[in-house]
């Protein structure tokens, strides 16, 4: 019994000297290891406030400053700061009504809406306050403890143009910052855009002031003399590679209009214009008034926030024809001399699918020049069943793969959000709607004058004008030219080859020449420019939900070109009606600077119809 005794004291004793022992590497934990505490300590003391940098600013390719900088600032609380406020005379500094500030700190308490509350971190009270608000307020913030003034940065465009390619800046949201660490609640960032896409490079690094504050938590002083001040790097400056003037002359053009415009240079795959239409100002989303002039462009029943050049599909149309041109040649199926009849249209039993009246027969240049379905019918029908390729499927995939090699099908990797990849069928596709042996050459016929199930957005369409221009390949359209002190990503400047031969360009830029220049029944006369040999291919994309939609691609001079460019003009009908004439106004623009006098009526004309319905 003596014993036992014994051995439980020793227990007892051995179990509240480890307790004391957990208790003391704790606090040592705590107190020595762990600077959660000090720091918490310190924030009573030390007010640290956010530096933070000036963002890097946006030029375009001819060096014109388009987005710069201009002060602005948030009026930012740490609610258990605050005490003793005086709520009305608050509210009237502030020009706010009681209403709105009850509703606001119960918007900053709820963690549904607001995932990053905490009572001991900054919340953003306010944003974008202008400088005369600031002005005004900041002799009297000693009166409202927990609230203090973050300055930051605005941007501003010297030109209402571009909104969809520079993009715009707003708040950070939860996912942003669980993302990357960089950010902090009320912290702004790309959403959109080229501001979106080179955030990183014009954001810059923020810096940290720290002050001393009293037991009142007013500010007093710098904290050691600001020695342990952080400053603020600078973003880096970029340079895009759009034109401005070409920019603001498309927008112009489009104007009252819907549908996109991209112009590209072939020689190095840079973006010299981005339109889409309708647009809106991108000074709309800078300031108070953000939140509102979103919801407005949002209700819109135009969507000005859809970004068409990237994001919209359409039936290529009669566009697709040079695609097919090229491949019947590299399969062999055709050359130059192949001729092919067509009698208003292309006739197979009961399968009739028309065309315009032209001379009968025509040969591959012809075919181009007179934009002829019956033609590129026969080609397809001619390449499907073709025994050489043992089936029409395996006959359909050798068509598909030469088809994605132009860009189609997939997303070309811009640089830039959002973009679409459009749509090309495969044999697995077919093999899925009709069954495997449910189809055959005639059922999709009506791909080889890109109708059908084909889709191609205008960024791919200006890619393919590119890929005709440079006579079988492209590089990367994109909108970066250069970022400061930076080396911009090689896959810009690397070369993409389609399979089809150099030699079978030739024929089919003959053919998109006299489209333009040629006699009676060519189909785009009415983009001719003296002086400049424009190739182009006019298309028309069906539309069931309407009119159709007017395509036109073209590239110029026809040697050494320097500009492709792809125009949709939706609801508006054949694609010499308006894409053609306004494509060949923003290549005159471009290569001359003006628009002659010979010319004016048809600029006259494009500038002034309205195509969108009016309430």
């Amino acid at each position: 019994m003596k014993n036992y005794l014994s051995f439980r004291k020793y227990v007892i004793g051995g179990i509240f000297t480890l307790i004391v022992v957990i208790y003391i590497v704790r606090l040592f934990s705590l107190q020595v290891l762990n600077n959660t505490y000090k720091e918490s300590a310190e924030s009573n003391a030390i007010l640290k406030k956010t530096v933070y940098p000036f963002r890097g600013l946006i030029y375009d390719r001819n060096n014109k400053l388009i987005v710069f900088n201009k002060p602005g600032y948030d009026m930012l609380v740490t609610l258990r700061e605050v005490h003793d406020l005086d709520t009305a005379e608050f509210c009237k500094d502030l020009g706010i009504t009681k209403e709105y500030f009850i509703k606001r700190i119960a918007q900053i308490k709820d963690r549904r809406t607001n995932p990053g509350y905490s009572s001991f971190t900054p919340q953003v009270f306010m944003s974008y306050l202008t400088e005369v608000e600031y002005g005004l307020l900041q002799e009297k913030m000693y009166r409202y403890p927990g609230f203090y003034i973050q300055s930051q940065f605005l941007r501003q465009y010297l030109m209402p143009y571009g909104a969809h390619a520079l993009g715009s800046i707003g708040e950070v949201n939860q996912k942003d910052i669980e993302e990357d660490p960089y950010y902090s609640r009320g912290d702004y960032s790309g959403r959109s855009g080229v501001e979106k896409m080179y955030e990183k490079f014009l954001r810059g690094q923020k810096g940290y002031s720290f002050f001393l504050r009293d037991s009142k938590g007013r500010v007093k002083s710098k904290y050691e003399n600001g020695e342990q001040d952080i400053p603020a790097i600078s973003g880096k400056n970029i340079t895009i590679s759009l034109d401005m003037d070409l920019q603001a002359y498309g927008e112009q053009l489009m104007n009252n209009k819907i549908g996109s415009i991209v112009a590209i240079e072939p020689s190095s795959g840079e973006i010299l214009a981005l339109v889409s239409s309708p647009g809106f100002d991108p000074s709309l989303l800078v300031g108070r008034e953000r939140s509102k002039n979103y919801n407005d462009l949002m209700n819109n029943k135009y969507i000005p926030l859809f970004d068409r050049p990237l994001m919209a599909t359409y039936p290529p149309g009669s566009t697709f024809k040079l695609v097919n041109a090229l491949i019947f040649q590299q399969e062999g199926i055709i050359n130059r001399n192949t001729f092919y009849p067509c009698h208003q249209g292309y006739h197979a039993g009961r399968f009739k699918l028309g065309c315009h009246s032209h001379a009968s027969p025509l040969n591959l240049v012809e075919s181009i020049q007179n934009s002829c379905n019956a033609y590129y019918c026969y080609g397809l029908r001619a390449m499907l069943d073709n025994p050489k390729y043992g089936n029409i499927h395996q006959a359909f995939e050798v068509w598909k793969n030469h088809v994605v090699s132009f860009g189609f099908g997939y997303t070309l990797d811009v640089d830039y959000p959002n973009e679409k990849r459009g749509f090309i069928p495969n044999d697995a596709f077919y093999n899925k709607v009709y069954g495997k042996n449910g189809w055959k050459s005639l059922t999709v016929v009506s791909i080889s004058i890109g109708q059908g199930e084909i889709l191609a957005t205008p960024i791919q369409l200006a890619n393919f004008a590119s890929i005709m221009a440079n006579r079988g390949y492209y590089y990367t359209p994109h909108i970066i030219k250069s970022i400061q002190d930076t080396v911009i990503d090689e896959k810009y400047t690397t070369k993409h080859y389609t399979t089809i031969d150099e030699k079978y360009f030739e024929p089919v830029v003959e053919g998109m020449y006299l489209a333009v220049n040629g006699s009676w029944g060519s189909t785009a006369r009415i983009a001719k420019i003296d002086s400049i040999e424009v190739c182009g291919k006019t298309g028309t994309a069906q539309n069931p939900h309407g009119k159709d939609h007017s395509l036109f691609i073209c590239f110029a001079p026809k040697d050494n070109p320097k500009i492709a460019v792809a125009i949709c003009v939706e609801n508006s009908g054949f694609g010499a009606t308006f894409a053609a004439p306004m494509a060949s106004l923003m290549v005159e623009k471009y290569l001359k600077g003006y628009i002659p006098d010979n010319r004016k009526w048809i600029e006259e004309r494009m500038l002034n119809t309205n195509l969108i319905t009016s309430e």
